[in-house]
């Protein structure tokens, strides 16, 4: 049986919504090996006199729980 833990994270990026994922899975990753999924909840950008300066993801990433001994 596996258990499975959901993390509520927020990617950003100036380059686009892709990057913000990669940006995500990249901070996320560095603690846990064993990512199972990523789910994108929501996107928004950030405005500087009417132009795109930021994208954003919400996103629930699920990984193997696994107890910390």
């Amino acid at each position: 049986m596996a258990i499975v833990k959901i993390r509520e994270i927020i990617g950003t990026s100036p380059k686009s919504f892709e990057d913000a994922l990669n940006q995500v899975i990249e901070f996320v990753g560095k603690d846990k090996y064993n990512l199972t999924g990523v789910k994108i909840i929501s996107q928004a950008v950030s405005l500087d006199k009417g132009k795109i300066v930021e994208y954003k993801i919400t996103a629930h990433v699920a990984y193997k729980w696994e107890e910390e001994k």
